[in-house]
């Protein structure tokens, strides 16, 4: 069965984006860059991807989910699909839902395409944010990593929104960059995290 990931960059004080939704102010540049468009260079924007020669090499991902807040900047950029060729599913109750080529704008119940995807043959799937759809995703996340940069900003949006719920995660890989950024990498505790 696919698998669901929230790999997302992350503040040290636990936001996503600021209080616009930008997330321009993570750094672009480092080890930790080089050590993800080695190893998950579909978890790069298209456009970084072609600027670095990574062509459409996919080595875990074949499908991304995302947000209104999320999508938006690269939208205002022109640029209508962010992350080709993967699946794309932007979950929004604002935007005119419909889908071009391979991106799907959506006012669905993202449990639900969870629910569906995870049943699907095909590869593993990349939450990549926001706060908001993780909160409604969260007992269908099967993986968290989390990129901690070494950044504070006092506010902005969550890494992840919603009621209070504790759910238990196990630390599987810390792994450490000169760049000072972080990637800690969890596993959800419970094995099957596809109740309705």
């Amino acid at each position: 069965m696919r698998s669901l990931s929230y790999f997302v960059a992350m503040t040290v004080d636990g936001f996503i984006a600021d209080d616009a939704g930008g997330f321009d102010f993570f750094p672009m540049e480092g080890d930790h860059i080089a050590a993800q468009a080695s190893d998950l260079p579909e978890t790069l924007p298209a456009h970084v991807r072609a600027a670095l020669g990574l062509g459409d090499r996919a080595a875990r991902f074949d499908t991304v989910l995302m947000g209104r807040r999320t999508y938006e900047p690269a939208l205002a950029a022109g640029i209508e699909d962010p992350y080709a060729p993967l699946q794309t599913f932007v979950f929004s109750r604002t935007l005119e839902a419909r889908t071009t080529g391979r991106l799907r704008i959506c006012r669905d119940d993202p449990r639900e395409i969870v629910r569906q995807l995870k049943g699907a043959p095909g590869r593993d799937l990349w939450l990549c944010g926001g706060g908001e759809l993780a909160g409604h995703l969260a007992d269908r996340i099967d993986e968290l990593v989390v990129k901690v940069n070494p950044l504070w900003i006092g506010r902005g949006t969550p890494l992840r929104r919603g009621e209070f719920r504790v759910d238990r995660l196990v630390l599987e890989s810390t792994r450490t960059f000169d760049s000072g950024v972080v990637w800690l990498t969890y596993r959800a505790r419970t094995p099957s995290r596809t109740t309705p």
